[in-house]
């Protein structure tokens, strides 16, 4: 129900809306008893009388213009226009000339707050918007819109609005800066600023950082019960970086006053949102810890970890325990006085019931007591013998943790490992040799045999050296023949294999539920005591390292047999990515993973790191980094991120390999050592990339699909995941139906070496916390 006021209020809001207007003329006026009112009747502008809630000299109050919200739940102006000099009467007056826009009163200077000398201009207008903005715009500007000569968003006050940035923009470094006291507008001791290096908000004391939002905003207390969510966006590029904000809101009705979004930086430091909630309050931050974005005071060295502020009841001891040096200063607020005794080494603390100015405590003093008096005093460490105490307690309770964690992880692994072990022996025959049954994959029918390993040992004429095949991070491989003549090849795990049984298992599950022409097909597996093996479909032709490094088979790949080739994994890649029951990234792309069958035509073959990712998910990471130097991409080798993007760029290098029949670790020399992804780029940056064709395919190659190709391994092995093309892109471009952009410079291209490292999990790109979320964004 609606009281008496309220309804007087909305009355008077209607009247307002109907009798004001948003604009303001060359050679109009606003004085004390006019207003500006924006066409929603959201905000207004206009003289208010601001009373002060202690004596200012032989003031106790002033007026500012002021931007308003029309109905205002926090009773706080948006934006002052004259924050620094208020007025003592109600004499102001807006005024748009030929000098400009300024605010005139009497008995003193005029406030200029935009110069029109040095503009030319003719139909000067002042729109105040729905959004707060107050803007200065010339309507005779040739361009599709008005042209901005100024605004208020460019000024800042205590105040962020939606749409308001701060940070750098258009050469102006804007931040908030808090009030003096509660009730006094003057710049206080508090701002708050973007910082676009680490990421996040961050809060000031003078030059001293206290809190932080953190790159994510974690460090934001849970938002209000309005159900309001700020969405933070932060733009970065060459001239600008700055962060702004927009406001989504649920249902709301025009008496809750959620149809306000600010948020508004208060005289203690404090961060405040609409509905009087804190999402930092400063009070958490005592300049002693460093949890929930706070920032631990630096000062002098007689200031040290543990030191900070804390309200208590003390009595001097002496009459000079009191100093009254600096009593009186009104461009000193309290917090202006903390900051002054933190840098004081002689400084016991500050008396609170100052409003403006400071009184310190330089000591001695008696704690408690009737008569005792309110301060702000900073309390000591303990001494450093009990410190040491405390630090040796610490390092043995740490020590505990880290053994009591290294068992449980070891008996959770042995536990994990065992579970597998018993998951494959469930899947094995009996000992019997000629026991051999059939696990249905309920891939369309096709049924996975099951070998016993005397069957397989038989096969491979007990693993004889004649017909092994080759070895690989499994194991070796070994070329079997079955008693009715079909020819498979066979990887046996080796005991000292650097992958193990979680690989095996992988590639097992993965393989068996994969069906396309150009991946290699699992016939079946074995697992019995410490023998597991895969048995795979026969390819005469090995490898496809086996031919392109080769001098003397290279002659035997045409460039019709190598763009086939190069067509059939990017045509595997692109079912593993996009068409197949389980979408794949391989993670371990390489020259030496791709078979060739009796027609040379490509199959990917080990699938041991390959990994499982969601349809909804973008991009994944690990802890654990593993693949081939020279394959790996750089987000992959640096920071454990992968994607289909990954596969991608170890697409680009392979079939920079197959054109030129050099590995990508080969050197080679333009004017620095490079790799073969950076000799190829400088080929191509200087208009020789054909230089870069293996000299036997001379014959043989067209030219425009060589020329194709390179560009497209320079595509697929650009630095940024973002700019590579999906593998459906780049079938498309192979076949000419889409024309190829220009790559830019690729990643690794200097030939530097990448260290295989194990990294931190992280977290990535987009948060929400609380209703809160962050996007970043790059214009370019």
């Amino acid at each position: 129900m609606f009281s008496f006021k309220v309804l007087l209020l909305i009355l008077a809001c209607l009247w307002i809306s109907d009798a004001a207007t948003d604009t303001l003329s060359l050679g109009d006026k606003l004085n004390s008893s006019d207003h500006l009112v924006s066409k929603s009747g959201n905000v207004t502008l206009g003289f208010y009388k601001q009373e002060y809630d202690a004596t200012w000299g032989d003031k106790g109050f002033g007026y500012y213009l002021a931007v308003r919200y029309t109905e205002d739940t926090l009773n706080h102006p948006i934006w002052l226009a004259n924050r620094d000099d208020p007025i003592a009467d109600d004499s102001g007056v807006l005024i748009i000339d030929n000098t400009g826009l300024k605010i005139t009163h009497a008995g003193g200077n005029p406030f200029l707050l935009f110069s029109l000398q040095s503009t030319a201009a003719t139909n000067i207008k002042l729109v105040l918007e729905d959004s707060g903005n107050l803007i200065l715009q010339d309507e005779d500007s040739n361009g599709p819109e008005n042209r901005i000569l100024w605004e208020s968003f460019d000024y800042p006050t205590d105040t962020f609005l939606p749409g308001m940035k701060l940070g750098v923009s258009r050469g102006r470094n804007r931040s908030l800066t808090s009030w003096l006291t509660q009730s006094i507008p003057a710049p206080g001791a508090f701002t708050l600023e973007w910082n676009p290096v680490a990421g996040g908000l961050v809060v000031r004391l003078k030059d001293r950082v206290l809190w932080t939002t953190g790159e994510s905003f974690e460090n934001i207390l849970p938002l209000d019960p309005l159900n309001m969510n700020y969405n933070f966006t932060n733009v970065s590029n060459v001239d600008e970086q700055y962060l702004y904000y927009t406001l989504l809101i649920g249902e709301y009705t025009p008496e809750d006053g959620r149809k306000n979004a600010r948020l508004v930086l208060l005289d203690d430091g404090s961060l405040e949102c609409e509905s009087r909630l804190y999402l930092f309050n400063s009070g958490t931050c005592a300049g002693d810890i460093t949890e929930n974005g706070c920032v631990r005071w630096e000062g002098p060295k007689c200031r040290s970890n543990g030191d900070k502020y804390e309200k208590i009841s003390i009595i001097p001891a002496h009459k000079n325990s009191i100093n009254n040096t600096l009593l009186g200063n009104n461009s000193l607020s309290l917090n202006d006085c903390k900051d002054i005794c933190w840098k004081d080494c002689g400084c016991l603390g500050v008396n609170e019931q100052m409003v403006l100015g400071c009184q310190f405590l330089s000591g001695p003093y008696i704690q408690g007591g009737l008569d005792a008096t309110s301060y702000q005093i900073i309390t000591r460490h303990r001494s450093k013998s009990k410190s040491w105490i405390w630090i040796l307690i610490s390092i043995a309770i740490a020590l505990m943790i880290t053994i009591l964690l290294g068992i449980l992880f070891y008996l959770r692994r042995r536990r994990r490992t065992r579970m597998e072990e018993e998951f494959l022996l469930d899947l094995m025959t009996s000992d019997r040799a000629s026991d051999i049954s059939e696990l249905h994959t309920g891939n369309h029918g096709h049924n996975l045999n099951i070998y016993t390993a005397a069957f397989i040992m038989s096969a491979t004429n007990c693993f004889s050296p004649e017909n092994l095949l080759g070895k690989g991070g499994f194991g070796p491989v070994f070329k079997g023949t079955f008693p009715d003549g079909q020819e498979v090849a066979i990887k046996r795990l080796s005991r000292g294999s650097g992958q193990g049984l979680v690989e095996f298992k992988n590639e097992l599950i993965l393989i068996a539920k994969l069906q396309h022409t150009n991946l290699v097909r699992l016939l079946g597996f074995c697992v019995q005591g410490e023998e597991k093996m895969l048995v795979y479909e026969y390819m005469p032709n090995k490898s496809l390292d086996s031919f392109i490094f080769d001098e003397s088979k290279r002659k035997l790949l045409d460039w019709n047999k190598r763009f086939s080739i190069i067509e059939g994994i990017a045509q595997g890649l692109l079912y593993l990515h996009k068409y197949s029951r389980l979408r794949i990234i391989h993670r371990d792309l390489k020259a030496s993973n791709i078979l060739l069958d009796e027609n040379m035509n490509p199959k990917i073959s080990d699938f041991g790191m390959a990994r499982i990712y969601k349809t909804n998910e973008a991009q994944s990471n690990t802890n654990r980094i593993v693949g081939t130097y020279g394959y790996m991409s750089p987000e992959y080798a640096m920071d454990g991120i992968f994607s289909v993007k990954s596969d991608v760029y170890s697409f680009g290098v392979m079939v920079l390999e197959v054109v030129s029949g050099r590995k990508n670790t080969s050197t080679f020399h333009f004017d620095r050592p490079l790799n073969l992804v950076g000799y190829a780029w400088e080929l191509w940056k200087h208009g020789a990339a054909l230089e870069l064709v293996d000299p036997t395919l001379s014959d043989s190659c067209s030219k425009p699909q060589v020329l194709r190709c390179i560009t497209l391994g320079l595509l697929c092995v650009e630095d940024s995941p973002l700019d590579r093309p999906t593998m459906s892109d780049v079938i498309s471009m192979l076949t000419g139906e889409m024309q190829l952009p220009l790559p830019k410079n690729p990643a690794f291209s200097t030939g530097r070496r990448i260290i295989e490292t194990n990294v931190e999990e992280k977290e990535f790109e987009n948060y929400s916390l609380n209703g809160l979320s962050m996007s970043v964004m790059d214009p370019r």
